[in-house]
């Protein structure tokens, strides 16, 4: 057959329009090159103590069992700026027996570490739930991202208590996610749309140049039977969206080779450096 130069370049510009569209979004994030140092680095942001979770499963796979819940939040670095990852419990939060949970503020963790609050460019929230925002008011100069389900909530209910009020009220800038979102633009720190615990509901993926990829679930998952039996907590918003953004995590897990952080599990601290050393 004689060869058609018109015909060969063809072919070679659907091919190179192929891999473009192959690499689009997401996955387009991943293949640009990553310039920024990114450093990741775990803030303690409460201690509930030993509590009854029945109701993380709506298959009464829990009734009867206690276990130990912490709240963690993640301090990301991307060259000079930072991301706040959840805002954990108010300082004045207490357990049931009056001790308090929090007993060092994000602010002071902060402090030890060097950072000027004002370097904190976004305070990323993964949902609305007070232990995940409790101390982002500290952080008023940062945008705040939130997904957009979880925005349009509290912008509805418009609560002058609300944790979040410096950015409802518009004192604030803000950005509603509604999707994924790449946060710096090199796909080394993306907040993952994983609705149904509510409907706004992120997790956060992390790129590290020698740790590799971490994923952090937010409250996808409250503890490791719950993530590894997909249970759904029967208040969690749509049960579906659970189910659906439960395994799409755990593909994103699996592809990746990645670290999985369940952010309530306290057995889950040891696999990042201790505070105020910083994975990389």
């Amino acid at each position: 057959m004689t060869p058609n130069p018109l015909e060969d370049a063809m072919k070679s510009l659907t091919l190179a329009l192929v891999l473009a569209f192959a690499t689009a979004g997401f996955g387009h994030t991943q293949a640009l090159a990553q310039t920024a140092e990114v450093k990741l680095t775990r803030l303690d942001c409460g201690d509930m103590g030993e509590r009854d979770v029945a109701w993380f499963s709506d298959a009464h796979s829990f009734d009867g069992v206690k276990k130990p819940f912490v709240a963690s939040c993640y301090l990301i670095q991307h060259g000079q700026d930072y991301l706040l990852w959840d805002a954990g419990f108010g300082p004045g939060a207490k357990r049931d027996d009056g001790s308090p949970i929090v007993k060092t503020t994000i602010l002071q963790q902060l402090t030890t570490l060097g950072v000027d609050p004002k370097a904190v460019k976004f305070v990323g929230i993964s949902h609305i739930h007070g232990d995940h925002t409790g101390q982002a008011g500290d952080l008023p100069a940062a945008t705040l991202l939130l997904g957009k389900g979880d925005w349009d909530k509290i912008k509805a209910a418009n609560k002058s208590d609300d944790p979040l009020v410096h950015w409802v009220s518009g004192a604030g800038k803000s950005e509603p996610v509604p999707g994924d979102k790449d946060v710096f633009g090199d796909g080394s720190v993306v907040m993952l749309n994983m609705p149904g615990h509510t409907d706004g509901h992120h997790s956060l993926l992390v790129k590290l140049k020698a740790t590799g990829y971490v994923l952090i679930t937010g409250d996808l998952a409250h503890f490791h039977e719950a993530y590894d039996g997909n249970e759904v907590p029967g208040f969690n918003t749509d049960r579906a969206d659970s189910l659906a953004s439960l395994d799409r995590f755990k593909k994103i897990a699996q592809n990746l080779k990645a670290t999985v952080i369940i952010q309530h599990d306290p057995r889950d601290i040891a696999k990042l450096p201790a505070f105020p050393k910083a994975a990389e």
